[in-house]
């Protein structure tokens, strides 16, 4: 029988009326989900787990508990030894120098990408983003051959007793470099889908240019800055390809941390080696956490700044893989 809501009532011959059944608007739902089978679904979180577990969880056991596999008194005589302890400072000198560095070149050149059209503005696009595909060790390169004693401004640095290569400038320029997308990534996104209505209304209420700043754009992109200036931080206290090139591992001079625990493991020292890398660890740990913080609410002020988080974080780890619009 005929549910009267499924048909069309139609004027028939003679005023006659006649019903048709309505088609439906769309196919009725499978009475029953379609799921995996158990043994699937727990064979798969189980390889998941396992993965996790051999190449994540074991590799930080094995760093914390070989720091401290000699006790305690033994780590903290590791971390106060002079190379050590010019190491951890050259480290967190060159955090300190190249986080505010990228935070004015990443607010400058998202600025100019998301609020105006100019010429060539693909092309400075793609250009934030190669320091992405380019190997850390080919941009050391580089800065050697344009900075060395043998490169293009090798004589005129020498004449004028300028240091680069082999010093803490050359450090800082290629941190510089390999941390340079990760502001602007974050925060062209986040000025695109804000648009531009904001500003020109304070523009119009007689806001000067640091004022609307100040009051309208910061505030809107405070949490994608912090997020960018994160992944900046950690990016620049743990990179090792570019700096490991353009420093010239002088012990107590140009090691950072990353260099000096190569230098210890090298030499056998395994204790003072696991010691400095627990730091390192230490501060991924304490990165993984302030990320997802900061994502959160990046999630809660909307999903494309969400999902550009996410798009962030895989580029660096060289996946590729776009975020869906969900939370992670």
């Amino acid at each position: 029988m005929t549910d009267i809501r499924d048909t069309i009532v139609l004027p028939g011959e003679g005023g006659d009326v006649m019903s048709r059944p309505r088609a439906s608007a769309a196919p009725r739902m499978a009475s029953e989900t379609i799921t995996e089978p158990k043994a699937l679904r727990v064979a798969l979180i189980g390889v998941a787990l396992g993965f996790l577990g051999l190449f994540v969880v074991l590799p930080l056991a094995i760093v914390l508990t070989g720091a401290l596999k000699a006790g305690v008194s033994v780590y903290l005589a590791s971390l106060k030894e002079p190379d050590a302890l010019s190491a951890i400072c050259l480290t967190l000198l060159v955090a300190l120098i190249t986080v505010p560095l990228n935070l004015v070149f990443g607010v400058a050149a998202a600025w100019a990408i998301a609020k105006f059209d100019f010429p060539g503005k693909g092309v400075v696009t793609t250009i934030v983003d190669l320091p992405f595909v380019v190997s850390p060790v080919i941009a050391g390169m580089v800065f050697m051959l344009m900075f060395g004693a043998q490169g293009w401004f090798g004589d005129w640095l020498a004449d004028h007793d300028i240091r680069i290569a082999f010093a803490v400038p050359g450090i800082i320029l290629a941190t510089t470099f390999v941390t340079l997308p990760f502001v602007a990534r974050e925060l062209i996104p986040l000025m695109e889908e804000q648009g531009n209505e904001e500003e020109e209304t304070a523009a119009v209420l007689g806001a000067g240019g640091w004022q609307t700043f100040y009051r309208v754009t910061l505030p809107n992109i405070k949490w994608g800055l912090l997020y960018g200036a994160i992944l900046c931080n950690a990016r620049a206290m743990g990179e090792f390809g570019a700096v490991s090139v353009i420093s010239g591992h002088i012990r107590g001079v140009t090691n950072t941390l990353p260099l000096h625990v190569e230098t210890l493991y090298n030499e056998y020292n395994s204790a003072a080696a696991f010691g400095a890398a627990s730091l390192l660890t230490l501060l991924g740990l304490v990165t993984l956490v302030l990320k997802r913080i900061v994502e959160t609410r990046l999630w809660q002020q909307g999903p494309a700044a969400g999902e550009r988080a996410t798009e962030t974080r895989n580029r660096e780890s060289g996946t590729g893989y776009q975020s869906p619009g969900t939370g992670s």
